[in-house]
């Protein structure tokens, strides 16, 4: 069984994107999404992923309800700058935060996080240092922005991924 399933959380998370994103559930669309995500997975033994313990229950949620709370949060602010560009123009600009998370599904997450927030986009990352590079869009005085990544982000993702 897992020579056919080697990632079998992969295989139905593929599967049941495969459902949401065609809006059917047939019978005929549920074989074609098995026929594709099975191979997928098997795909991802060939990347030899690092293996993390995940743990700590409640900093995952409280992690998911910052993401979810930051995702609208930033959403309604960049539609805001756009909006008054005219008057003001955004100042765009970047931000140097020094991590210590050194885990490498974690350092993914936090690029999937923070890249899938409007208004950021992870640069680079110096493994060495620890150094992330951030580019943002409307770069306010009033936000510290190392600040706002270690505390929001990289503590849960510390206690998740210790």
């Amino acid at each position: 069984m897992r020579y056919w399933f080697p990632f079998p959380l992969l295989t139905l998370g593929l599967l049941v994107m495969w459902i949401v994103m065609t809006r059917s559930a047939s019978t005929a669309n549920l074989l074609l999404g098995i026929l594709l995500s099975v191979p997928a997975a098997w795909a991802m033994v060939n990347l030899e992923p690092l293996k993390s313990r995940v743990r700590g229950p409640g900093a995952m949620v409280r992690l998911a309800g910052n993401v979810v709370t930051d995702l609208t949060l930033s959403n309604m602010k960049v539609a805001r700058s756009i909006l008054r560009s005219l008057r003001r123009p955004p100042r765009s600009g970047f931000a140097t935060v020094h991590l210590t998370l050194k885990d490498e599904n974690g350092l993914a997450l936090l690029a999937c996080i923070l890249t899938a927030t409007p208004g950021t986009a992870w640069l680079s990352f110096d493994r060495r240092s620890g150094t992330l590079l951030l580019h943002i869009l409307d770069l306010d005085d009033s936000e510290d922005w190392p600040t706002i990544i270690r505390d929001r982000y990289e503590k849960p993702l510390l206690e998740i991924f210790r």
